[in-house]
């Protein structure tokens, strides 16, 4: 009686364990099953052969692998209005069924939260996968023959120069950032440089200033720091804590330590959120919950991929600094959205001169 007893609890597990894994196997088809003989679309905000393009090409063997059904992954490209044309097309997709992927850029958030003309989309109704470019530092430094080799020597100068490409590019902003949050005395913005033009304008003495990632100081420019060619002042940690691996620039004081008011810290989470999300890889609304789900889950292991890292360095001469899609949505939930910050911003990001800081 015990034995039968026995076998029979025995075939109770046994059922419920087989019909657990039938579930499993029967999901596992499913997922399977939705991708294969499929081809995804990326929809591109930027023109082919730039970085943003080689970033995403970098990715699509990847998601490949990691998308249960290994689809078929094309890039289509429409690029216009930084990301705008792009951003519009995907938000009134009228059928969202999970095999249109967009990539419309780094700008597209930026230009909705902060009125520009041309959106007819609602950032907060898109779904975001992550991006594979996301932590990073900017460095604040000055050149040697300015004789600005100390952070009090800056902050007590007047009409620094800074070097960027144009009013409102992204450089031009940043260093305009800088600026205001340091305090510094009737700085002048040189425009009109192109990225290998500015390397070589502040050597030539051009101009003073320039903030430039930290990475470069490893990949490209080491000279400038082991030659002492340049003065180092001042850090921008995105996210705020993050700096990235570089002995020469841990005693630098980050730029928060300069942030004393509610009005600041407003701009610089706003600014340093714009950077954070990179060049988001999103889903138009209406995206069913499971391709969702599936195509979130082949970024995250994207991300983790070793040679994913290599690749990337391999095909863009940069490390992948990934962010994952929960951490991207957040960035872009938090990133102040009041109408005072809005106008600060703008007039930080204008050809006018910087408001008050106060």
């Amino acid at each position: 009686m015990k034995a039968t007893k026995k076998y029979r609890l025995w075939f109770v597990v046994l059922g419920a364990w087989t019909a657990q894994l039938l579930l499993v196997l029967d999901y596992t088809y499913c997922q399977s099953s939705f991708y294969r003989g499929k081809t995804i679309r990326i929809v591109q905000g930027s023109p082919a052969g730039g970085t943003g393009d080689l970033r995403v090409k970098t990715t699509i063997p990847f998601l490949q692998k990691y998308i249960p059904g290994n689809p078929l992954i094309v890039n289509e490209y429409m690029d216009g209005a930084g990301g705008r044309k792009a951003a519009n097309y995907l938000y009134r997709l009228p059928r969202s069924d999970g095999l249109t992927i967009g990539s419309p850029g780094s700008t597209f958030v930026p230009s909705a939260v902060l009125g520009e003309t041309g959106i007819s989309y609602d950032i907060d109704k898109f779904t975001y996968l992550g991006s594979n470019s996301g932590q990073t530092n900017y460095v604040l430094f000055t050149r040697k023959e300015a004789g600005l080799d100390t952070l009090e020597k800056l902050l007590a100068a007047t009409g620094v120069r800074f070097g960027a490409h144009s009013v409102g590019h992204s450089v031009y902003v940043r260093n305009r950032v800088f600026a205001w949050v340091l305090g510094l005395k009737d700085p002048k913005f040189v425009t009109g440089y192109s990225g290998p033009e500015l390397l070589q304008a502040i050597r030539q003495g051009e101009f003073d200033a320039q903030a430039y990632n930290s990475d470069i100081f490893v990949q490209r420019l080491k000279e400038w720091v082991e030659k002492k060619l340049m003065h180092f002042h001042v850090v921008d940690e995105i996210p705020r804590g993050y700096r990235f691996p570089y002995p020469a620039f841990d005693s630098l004081p980050g730029l928060d330590k300069f942030v004393n008011n509610a009005r600041k810290r407003k701009v610089v989470d706003m600014h340093r959120n714009f950077t954070l999300i990179g060049s988001p890889f999103i889903l138009p609304p209406g995206t069913p919950k499971e391709q969702i789900e599936i195509l979130s889950e082949a970024m995250r292991k994207t991300f983790r991929d070793p040679e994913f890292a290599s690749s990337f360095k391999k095909l863009t001469s940069a490390d992948p600094t990934p962010l994952f899609p929960e951490e991207q949505a957040k960035a872009i939930k938090e990133i102040p959205r009041d109408p005072e910050t809005v106008d600060v911003f703008k007039q930080i990001s204008g050809g006018g001169p910087l408001p008050p800081s106060q």
